[in-house]
């Protein structure tokens, strides 16, 4: 009896082992195990190798917290109370349109998410739909359709968060993906509403086309403004200072002039004939004796006294001062020579 007494303790304390051995589990990565005793939350244990009391005391439940999550929102059911799809809502004009989009979602706490929602998998999809109609609610449709249609998915993830932590769900909202023609107007009205968007299209490239072209003139009319603007300043200050420099000359022509009166008249009436003869090439000298001009062309005399000086250079023999040739083939030269001999005798 008593051997058999000692086998039974053997076996129940081998039994109680085996039971306390199924306390040990592990926690993979990306896991968190919420632990219970008694159906009354324990306490949330991460990834490794963990222990807990055996049931049915204890018990534990794996769930992933860092996979991402998916739910879709509007749905092409229609109600039959409305004649609309569920993605349908009204807008702050009172229009309505149909919107469609999905929610990535990952857990940030396994014990909310297990214990503070009953279903917190719809929870996340009426948290979705609660805050994309009161975004929408607050739009018009046209903008809600081109104009801030990229502001309706930060807003609406934005919104949904708040109201998600305050219902305890434990997720935290990764993103909102609009699907493809996610925001769109009733079947009814599409068409009329494509040639408005195509319309509005059409606006912001004419826009776009009138700035590239006014971003192309107004620097270089800018540019031409300033060329134009340095171009009168610089003739202004050359005006001026040639206007300083005439009145610096005449002042000292005055001085000269009051001292000297005749000299400086004769002076400045050879300088003034100089001036005007070194720009001619013909001279019409009036008689005193009728009314007869004599001709002087001086670039033909010039040009003769050159083409004396050449040969006279290749020949090696001095030109002659003005070459009888020169003078005897012009018309004009005779009448010259008679009109200074009558101002010699008149002279005598």
């Amino acid at each position: 009896m008593k051997n058999a007494g000692v086998g039974v303790g053997l076996i129940a304390a081998i039994a109680v082992l085996i039971w306390l051995g199924t306390g040990f589990f592990i926690v993979q990565e990306g896991q968190q195990a919420v632990i219970t005793q008694f159906g009354k939350y324990k306490s949330t244990v991460n990834a490794g190798f963990n222990w807990r009391l055996p049931y049915p005391i204890q018990r534990h439940e794996l769930v992933f917290v860092t996979q991402i999550r998916s739910a879709d929102v509007g749905r092409d059911s229609v109600i039959k109370s409305t004649g609309l799809r569920e993605s349908a809502m009204l807008t702050e004009d009172e229009n309505i349109v149909e919107i469609k989009f999905a929610v990535q979602y990952r857990l940030n706490d396994a014990r909310a998410w297990l214990f503070e929602s009953r279903n917190p998998a719809e929870a996340v999809v009426q948290a979705a739909e609660t805050a994309v109609r009161e975004v929408v609610g607050k739009m018009r449709m046209d903008t809600a359709l081109a104009e801030e249609r990229d502001q309706i998915a930060p807003r609406v993830r934005n919104l949904m968060q708040t109201i998600l932590d305050r219902y305890k769900v434990g997720v935290e909202v990764v993103g909102i993906n609009l699907q493809q023609g996610g925001v769109r107007p009733p079947e009814q009205v599409q068409a009329a509403f494509d040639d408005v968007l195509k319309a509005g299209q059409e606006r912001e490239r004419a826009k776009n086309e009138a700035q590239a072209y006014a971003n192309d003139v107004v620097p270089r009319a800018t540019g031409t403004a300033s060329r134009l603007i340095e171009e009168a300043a610089a003739y202004k200050a050359r005006i001026v200072a040639q206007a300083q420099g005439d009145t610096q000359r005449f002042s000292a022509v005055l001085a000269e002039y009051q001292k000297a009166p005749q000299v400086t008249r004769d002076r400045m009436y050879l300088e003034s004939m100089q001036q005007i003869y070194g720009n001619v090439t013909k001279v019409l000298v009036e008689s005193r004796q009728g009314s007869n001009l004599l001709y002087l062309p001086l670039d033909k005399i010039m040009q003769s006294v050159s083409q004396q000086t050449s040969a006279a250079a290749a020949t090696d023999t001095p030109p002659a001062t003005v070459p009888p040739a020169a003078t005897s083939q012009f018309p004009g030269d005779s009448r010259l020579r008679d009109a200074n001999r009558s101002r010699e005798r008149e002279s005598r």
